[in-house]
């Protein structure tokens, strides 16, 4: 009986010991790659359906030295082995056991952003798109046409159609994630905008209106100015006055264009030419922003014509051409 008692002493004694030890491990940093710091975190990805001893081997072999059954064990007697999801994870210094298993159930993956910036058109969009090292590339061998239809936007123009904005996505999140993200964001744009258009506005539909907020967007970027650029081009397609912007021909141009715009690029008739042609051209020639959209639609109650640079970033709006002329020669002729 003696015997008997001590062994279970004994036993319960280790059993204790063990509670505490592994208690105390739960609780203590991990142990990574020597390369690892809080710039530079320890990428791992969890695969799809991956059981308690998978996610163990995932973590031991992206760097994390523990014992791989050790991790097993104790993703399995948490209870929580089920609830781990797949993804690309970023495991900082200091993380411990508990800390990282809590880490993983959340799916607290890896989060980058791609910042697309106001004014820019597809073929800028796509170069910084494709340039991310961030997003899995799955877009590549697609034209413009092809790029809209795996979004979901089949037929749609892709100029213009996606909102200026900072979008956060996981890790190596595929590059079509991120483009509908953004036309969803500028189709619901649009439609905030379009609702509150002008009752007086020329402009027949939302389309025409992200038409002429691209142009406004590329003719300024003075908050103060938009919605008297907006003006300006609103009066001249009320008259039927064509909108001799720099912005449309220098898109027509695309890739032709060398930062020189000439005489004969301006006489030289193309689609988007607004110098040779009336009305709107065919589609966006950018991505507006919000404040541009609002200008195309509620566009200032003014006479204005014509405006031209000053030279501060800001503009100077005449309502004749005298006017306009006198400006010109004071702002950019310097006479």
């Amino acid at each position: 009986m003696r015997l008997l008692s001590r062994l279970l002493l004994l036993t319960i004694l280790l059993a204790g010991m063990l509670a505490g030890g592994a208690w105390w491990w739960l609780g203590q940093p991990l142990v990574l790659p020597a390369t690892t710091t809080a710039e530079q975190p320890l990428a791992v990805e969890i695969p799809p359906g991956a059981s308690a001893r998978g996610v163990a081997s995932a973590l031991t072999g992206a760097g994390v030295q523990a014992p791989p059954l050790l991790l097993q064990v104790w993703f399995r007697l948490s209870g929580q082995s089920r609830a781990i999801k797949a993804g690309v994870y970023e495991i900082q210094p200091g993380a411990t056991p508990r800390s990282l298993l809590r880490q993983l159930v959340r799916g607290e993956q890896a989060l980058r952003s791609l910042t697309l910036l106001e004014g820019w058109n597809f073929r800028e969009l796509m170069a910084a798109v494709r340039a991310s090292p961030d997003l899995t590339q799955d877009l590549d061998g697609l034209d413009g046409a092809g790029i809209m239809a795996k979004i979901g936007y089949p037929g749609r123009h892709p100029e213009g159609r996606f909102f200026p904005d900072t979008y956060r996505m996981v890790r190596q999140a595929p590059a079509s994630s991120v483009l509908k993200q953004a036309a969803q964001a500028m189709e619901q744009r649009l439609a905030q905008a379009w609702e509150q258009r002008d009752p007086g506005t020329l402009l027949r539909s939302p389309d025409e209106a992200l038409i002429l907020a691209s142009i406004i967007e590329k003719e300024t970027g003075t908050e103060a100015d938009r919605a008297m650029v907006g003006g300006v081009f609103n009066n001249r397609l009320r008259i039927g006055m064509r909108l001799q912007t720099d912005p449309t021909v220098i898109y027509g141009l695309g890739e032709r264009f060398d930062g020189n715009l000439r005489k004969i690029d301006l006489q030289t008739d193309t689609p988007y030419n607004s110098y040779t042609r009336a009305g709107l051209p065919p589609t966006p020639i950018s991505m507006p922003g919000w404040a541009a959209l609002l200008a195309a639609v509620k566009p200032a109650d003014t006479r204005a014509l014509y405006f031209v640079a000053r030279g501060d970033g800001s503009s100077q709006f005449s309502a004749t051409l005298d006017e306009h002329n006198a400006a010109v020669r004071k702002f950019q002729l310097q006479k």
